[in-house]
């Protein structure tokens, strides 16, 4: 069965996908526009937070901390506000800047703030912004979990994400072509012995996924180039560590081979973004809107890649 078979048999329409997925209401997909010769499609993460200093009158924060809260005090350097019945411990810098920031890692939360602002409007600003806080927060756990995983192991039963699901990898050395995909059973067969070693099994599942990338990927730059009426000169693949895809003013294309890990939605925004830039070399409001014309849910699928963590795809 071909790709363009499985992706028919697993997907609704591969011409025109729907996602159900929810925009996030702070992605500021409106930039202003810059002036380029190349653009590219970040592996971006989230950055830190800034809010204006608050007008509203000052409020003092709860104290009334329960035996629990009192038996557990904030480290030294570090400063406590009561959130309903949740204990809060941040950092809290001084600085030059007119804002007051803050950021997430895994030492908690840093807030950033002008000499001159008294801590109970600091603390004001921190209750405004307590859910971004949390759901940061949770982020940085989650991520700090994924990262105390054993990493891969490329053996016989490993599995690994291909457009959007999981398959497995077996060994079989009666496989006549070397590397035979079952897409009815989601088995990627590998002919190699048992005593093939990682390296080798990585290298053929490698070389797999980029043929599989070259073919699916030209299939989709041709659909989305006829919606947007455009015409490229050439694509490629591209092993980037912080691009998803890149376009120049020339049209020559470079598409992240990685993507193959990802559903085709997110492949599909990838591409209707870099050629949107044949028609728009910049991110203001009317390249957007040309992205849009022919992927009107790029907000959602630009959300889920802007939050993806490096550490959920397999190491080559």
């Amino acid at each position: 069965m071909s790709l363009t078979r499985f992706l028919r048999k697993h997907m609704n329409d591969p011409s025109q996908l729907s996602l159900l997925l929810d925009v996030c209401p702070s992605d500021d997909v409106n930039a202003s526009p810059t002036a380029s010769t190349t653009s590219a499609t970040q592996l971006e993460t989230a950055s830190p937070q800034s809010v204006p200093l608050a007008s509203e009158p000052k409020i003092e924060h709860p104290h009334h901390l329960s035996e629990a809260h009192r038996a557990v005090t904030p480290k030294v350097g570090t400063r406590r506000i009561m959130l309903d019945q949740t204990a809060l411990d941040y950092q809290l810098h001084r600085s030059k800047r007119h804002t007051i920031g803050f950021a997430v890692s895994e030492e908690g939360l840093r807030v950033t703030a002008p000499r001159w602002v008294p801590v109970s409007e600091i603390e004001l600003a921190i209750i405004e912004k307590q859910n971004w806080i949390f759901n940061k927060m949770n982020e940085q756990r989650e991520r700090s979990v994924r990262r105390l995983q054993p990493p891969m192991r490329w053996q016989d039963g490993a599995t690994i994400p291909y457009l959007g699901t999981s398959i497995t990898i077996k060994l079989d050395e009666s496989v006549q072509a070397g590397v035979r995909f079952d897409e009815a059973a989601f088995v990627l067969y590998i002919s190699l012995p048992a005593s093939a070693s990682e390296q080798q099994l990585k290298d053929r599942v490698l070389g797999w996924l980029q043929g599989e990338a070259k073919k699916l990927f030209a299939e989709r730059l041709v659909i989305y180039a006829e919606k947007l009426q455009v015409r490229f000169q050439s694509f490629a693949l591209s092993s980037a560590a912080t691009q998803w895809g890149s376009c120049t003013a020339e049209g020559r294309i470079r598409l992240n081979w990685r993507l193959m890990h990802f559903a085709l939605p997110n492949i599909d925004y990838v591409i209707a973004h870099e050629l949107a830039h044949l028609r728009e070399m910049n991110h203001g409001p009317e390249f957007w809107a040309t992205v849009q014309s022919v992927f009107p849910e790029f907000a959602a699928v630009r959300k889920a890649l802007r939050n993806h963590e490096p550490e959920k795809l397999p190491i080559f």
